[in-house]
């Protein structure tokens, strides 16, 4: 069988032309991860200091690569374009592109819905896709609807692993119960060098005792080694503000108060400090109190269990454009996609 006849075969439809904003670490593990699949292609990729865009694809292997080296995918020969406006800037220099994935910063709370309308006055019409985290940045999201749907983008919001997957499988769980009374979810993060996921060890320092989101904006590298020296590298997160309780809360499971999310974050150590898992806890229709547990392998990274489904709601968000379903929804709304 050629290549032509397994595709058939597969069914498989053109790929899916995705672009990834942000292009730090999860950005990279997006790139990474998607070179192995048939279904989409990187096209496009952003960072702070500049862009690269081909119709072909993106070799994923030399965007890193020269982004380790020199800092920005812009420098990429003959592709790559150096902006202080990369994100506003490639919009407007191509709408070949499906869906974005905004592997950006959490912070401030206002970023990702501030890039959200940026794409909304450009004119692009297609599938955002988001791995966001906290409660009040996905309220702002939510509040966009209309102007989402008007502007004909499909945007998944809550997409990553917490919000995300565990979330979903808190929404499949609940289907046991009559009442759900408790969303326990854990964490535990391993990731050998901070300064891979530098974005996101500074959105876990917001969620602590005696800082804000502004404050773990505003520290240097070196206060954040300061701050993992006193610590051993341990992060112990508790009662965070995480969109968990408001995606349970409009999906209609559970009034947000009952949705606890926390975890360890070790940042000097690739292996989990502990299993990340979702516990959902209620009432059965007899009476019945009872709890289901779904717990990741220890195996797989944050990366992995980020982009992964952030890519699944990405081709199921291409299936709702497709239809003519623009607007907004979450991982608990909609079933993500397996990406072949």
């Amino acid at each position: 069988m050629n290549p032509e006849q397994a595709k058939s075969s597969l069914n498989i439809s053109p790929a899916i032309r995705v672009g990834v904003l942000g292009f730090g670490g999860l950005g990279q593990a997006a790139a990474k991860l998607l070179a192995g699949k048939q279904e989409m292609i990187v096209v496009a990729a952003a960072d702070q200091k500049g862009y690269a865009y081909a119709a072909e694809g993106l070799n994923t292997k030399e965007c890193i690569a020269i982004y380790q080296s020199q800092g920005s995918v812009g420098y990429l020969e003959p592709v790559g374009n150096l902006t202080n406006h990369s994100i506003q800037d490639l919009i407007e220099s191509t709408q070949a592109v499906d869906g974005y994935f905004l592997a950006l910063p959490n912070l401030p709370n206002d970023f990702i819905p501030n890039v959200a309308k940026q794409f909304i006055k450009s004119g692009w019409r297609g599938v955002l896709v988001d791995a966001i985290k906290r409660t009040t940045a996905v309220e702002q999201l939510l509040a966009m609807k209309e102007e989402l749907q008007a502007a004909g983008i499909t945007y998944m919001t809550g997409c990553g692993a917490t919000p995300g997957l565990l979330t979903a499988a808190a929404a499949i769980a609940a289907q046991s119960y009559a009442e759900i009374h408790q969303v326990e979810i854990t964490f535990g993060v391993g990731i050998a060098n901070w300064e891979a996921y530098r974005a996101t060890v500074r959105e876990d320092i917001g969620h602590m005792p005696g800082y804000t989101v502004e404050t773990a904006r505003a520290m240097t590298d070196a206060e954040v080694e300061a701050l993992l020296d006193k610590t051993n590298g341990v992060l112990t997160l508790e009662n965070m503000e995480h969109a968990d309780d408001v995606m349970l809360e409009v999906a209609g499971i559970c009034d947000r108060d009952r949705v606890t999310v926390g975890g360890v974050v070790d940042t000097r150590n690739p292996k989990k400090p502990l299993s990340t898992n979702v516990k959902v806890t209620g009432r059965t229709f007899e009476g019945k109190i009872s709890t289901h547990t779904f717990t990741l392998g220890d195996e797989t990274s944050m990366a992995a269990n980020v982009c992964g489904p952030a890519f699944g709601y990405l081709k199921a968000g291409k299936q709702l454009h497709q239809r003519g379903i623009y607007g907004i929804f979450t991982a608990a709304e909609i079933m993500p996609q397996f990406v072949r």
